[in-house]
């Protein structure tokens, strides 16, 4: 399986087909547009900033932009209902949390998650391979709710996303408040692109921090 990051929610799964979740534009946030066509788009929600299917789709490509469980092409996926903000939506509306196998590893997409998740929906996440988490707050769970989310789900690999990067137009939080909450050991920066097998995975937690 090989993991590429494309910026902001936006990342590019491969392995038998390639999956790319929440895509933007590029121009509309200051960063450079995605450059991939995705087999399968997963949208976590309706905003300008992960809904840019146009810069993604290919001929054949299938969206996902609603809940529940589906067989796409052998791969289960699921789409969690959760929500945008600490209100149940009332502020920013509902947010979908895919879930999906690749191979024999499970991945999970918080989406612009704005809030813990508790009961059924947090056991769903619970032994993730790797999970991809929101940590720049404001629009988001920020660096602390993030950290506790880590502790309650316990993936193998948790990879930050939607923070301020360089040139970003969101004035979102930058990622040092997130991983100054860690341990340094537990912290690795990768490249922007990155092949893994399940025996690479790590026995205790690792962040993995992508590059641009």
């Amino acid at each position: 399986m090989i993991i590429r990051w494309h910026g902001h929610a936006c990342f590019e799964v491969r392995d038998n087909i390639t999956i790319v979740t929440d895509p933007h534009d590029g121009k509309s946030l200051g960063i450079k547009p995605p450059t991939v066509k995705g087999d399968l788009i997963l949208v976590s929600h309706d905003h300008f900033d992960h809904n840019s299917v146009r810069t993604v789709k290919g001929q054949n490509s299938q969206v996902v932009d609603k809940p529940g469980k589906r067989v796409i092409q052998d791969m289960d996926l699921e789409g969690i209902m959760a929500f945008h903000d600490e209100v149940e939506g009332a502020k920013r509306g509902e947010d979908i949390i895919f879930k999906f196998k690749v191979g024999d590893m499970e991945l999970v997409h918080l989406g612009d998650l704005g809030h813990i998740p508790e009961g059924e929906t947090l056991e769903k996440l619970k032994g993730a391979d790797i999970m991809f988490i929101p940590v720049g707050g404001v629009f988001t769970i920020d660096d602390h709710k993030a950290h506790d989310l880590i502790q309650l789900v316990r993936p193998k690999i948790a990879i930050p996303m939607h923070y301020r990067v360089g040139g970003l137009s969101l004035s979102i939080q930058p990622l040092k408040p997130f991983s100054e909450r860690f341990d340094p050991e537990m912290i690795m920066h990768v490249g922007n692109e990155v092949e893994l097998l399940k025996e690479d995975l790590p026995e205790e937690t690792e962040i993995w921090v992508f590059s641009l």
